[in-house]
């Protein structure tokens, strides 16, 4: 496969302010994280809230400003030259979780779909009617023809994010981010919408970064992983590899915390016991080592990512069994 998107040594740091006083923290959200994309791949990032991973979707994009850091697309590094922003964000297109929130809901359904064509000044009213008929076929949103005419608020909430994967589609474009674009939906219609986002990713060849906490998902739809801990990613391979067989104590312990629907497994022993945080500074050394329990002295150096099996890298130095 080609290499379609590189993300080099990316960082983004915040400032938090108290209200009262001068006393100020700094958030390392996304702290020197460096991955691939192939043509034709999906690669999911994982982790918990507030690991960093919409953040890494929005500096792609470059809805805000990365402070170091490169993006390549196609070869070329994206600037904020207008031309460069103009070739990321007809190509890249972004699926939000919120189905609710991430349209407009005084625009009709044609409106909403055709308005990434309108953007770029593409096809005249026709060709842009045309274009939004023919992605709401696309995603099984039926009659097209009345759908264009309705409100948002007219549909329900898989009928609105299958608008946002449509939208999504107008421009054909060739990497969609999309993020935890299942996770507001009925469990009834997860499945469904995992299986049209499969569909169309293989008919149109298209890449996509698959942002999640749900690891379930994640190996239904996704082919590598990369998995995410305070800014930084702690392991990264294939998907059946990292989610078989974990390198990292993270890794292992979002498995453990899987829902098992068997009863019986309820009370199934965990084989990671996270210790309760101790009063250390998370950004020096392994950013885990406050929770892991197999904490050892060297892991106030911080780990590497490291080869630890075929394609497979995981940053600890610890090695599981």
């Amino acid at each position: 496969m080609n290499e379609i998107l590189k993300v080099e040594h990316l960082k983004k740091y915040f400032t938090k302010k108290r209200i009262f006083g001068s006393i100020s923290t700094t958030v390392k959200a996304v702290d020197d994280v460096s991955f691939f994309l192939d043509k034709g791949e999906v690669f999911v990032l994982a982790g918990e809230s507030g690991s960093g991973k919409s953040t890494i979707a929005k500096l792609i994009l470059k809805s805000i400003e990365a402070d170091s850091g490169k993006i390549i697309f196609e070869n070329h590094e994206i600037n904020n030259e207008a031309k460069n922003l103009e070739r990321i964000r007809m190509n890249c297109q972004m699926i939000h979780q919120d189905p609710y929130d991430s349209i407009n809901p005084r625009m009709r359904i044609e409106g909403i779909v055709s308005e990434p064509l309108e953007i770029h000044n593409i096809g005249n009213k026709k060709d842009r009617l045309k274009r939004v008929i023919e992605v709401l076929h696309e995603v099984k949103l039926e009659p097209a023809e009345e759908i264009i005419k309705k409100y948002p608020h007219m549909l329900s909430g898989g009928q609105r994010q299958r608008v946002v994967l449509a939208r999504a589609l107008t421009l054909k474009p060739k990497i969609i981010l999309a993020d935890e674009p299942v996770s507001m939906l009925d469990v009834s219609i997860r499945a469904e919408m995992l299986e049209l986002m499969t569909e169309l990713q293989k008919k149109y060849n298209i890449s996509f970064i698959y942002i999640t906490h749900d690891l379930a998902t994640a190996r239904y739809f996704g082919q590598r992983i990369g998995i995410l801990y305070m800014g930084k990613i702690v392991e990264m391979g294939p998907i059946n590899q990292v989610l078989v067989n974990p390198k990292h104590p993270y890794t292992q312990a979002l498995i453990d915390a899987i829902s098992e629907p068997d009863p019986e497994n309820l009370h199934k022993v965990k084989k990671i016991r996270i210790n309760e945080p101790t009063d250390v500074d998370v950004y020096q050394g392994c950013r885990f080592r406050a929770k892991c329990p197999y904490v050892i002295e060297k892991c106030k150096i911080e780990p590497k990512l490291e080869t630890v099996g075929d394609k497979h890298l995981s940053a600890c130095h610890i090695e599981l069994d």
